[in-house]
């Protein structure tokens, strides 16, 4: 009996050591395959985070090359709007100029005739100007004045009851001065000399000289300029 006891108590306690070192690798498998787990999770998710975060790398590169692009593209515009409107301005600036709608300055000359005291000469009337004008037109004359009236293409130079000169719509009298920029030699040698106009109202009589000057200024148009009829 004493002996049956022991081998079974043998047998009992192998049993348990087998039990129990069974229940400790398994514990131990357990305890090893949870940290994998975890250790292979934090790596997941460590990779799923790179992953997302060179996604928003990626993103924010793409709008930032947008963003320049358009910046690029707005500062593209704008210096041509500039440009552009810069030579709009000129352009608009020379239109006025041809039309007289700007002071002006140049080297030029500067004719001022009197009328005489004499009643057997005519004063001077608007086609002794009008012949003027033309004689300077014809010699270059970028701009002209008579009396500090601009002369354009629409101006009126007309003589009202035989003594009295209307100048775009303003009356003058003599003096008067008509100014004119241009070459100012040419200018004066179309006046002057054989042929000449001036010269001719000279032998006539009237008191007319002629002065060149590097800096003749020359008013605006100070009138509307309209149409009524083209459209």
């Amino acid at each position: 009996m004493k002996k049956g006891k022991i081998t079974v108590i043998i047998t009992i306690a192998i049993a348990c050591f087998a039990l129990a070192t069974v229940m400790c690798m398994q514990f131990k498998i357990v305890k090893e395959t949870d940290i994998t787990s975890i250790e292979t999770m934090r790596e997941e998710e460590l990779r799923t985070e790179l992953a997302n975060w060179k996604q928003m790398y990626k993103e924010a590169e793409e709008q930032y090359k947008e963003k320049e692009s358009r910046l690029k593209e707005y500062k593209e515009k704008q210096q041509s709007s500039e440009e552009t409107s810069k030579l709009i301005e000129k352009e608009l600036g020379q239109t006025n100029m041809y039309l007289g709608k700007t002071n002006v300055q140049g080297p030029g000359i500067q004719i001022k005739i009197e009328d005489t005291n004499s009643d057997e000469i005519k004063p001077i009337s608007a086609e002794d100007l009008l012949v003027i004008v033309d004689y300077l037109k014809l010699a270059g004359a970028e701009a002209i004045s008579i009396n500090e009236k601009r002369i354009i293409n629409m101006s009126d130079i007309v003589y009202i009851n035989n003594s009295i000169i209307y100048v775009n719509q303003e009356r003058i009298l003599s003096p008067y001065v008509i100014k004119a920029i241009g070459d100012p030699t040419n200018l004066e040698s179309t006046l002057l000399g054989n042929g000449g106009y001036i010269e001719l109202l000279r032998n006539i009589g009237f008191e007319a000289d002629i002065e060149k000057d590097n800096k003749i200024a020359i008013p605006k148009y100070n009138k509307d300029i309209g149409y009524k009829y083209i459209k």
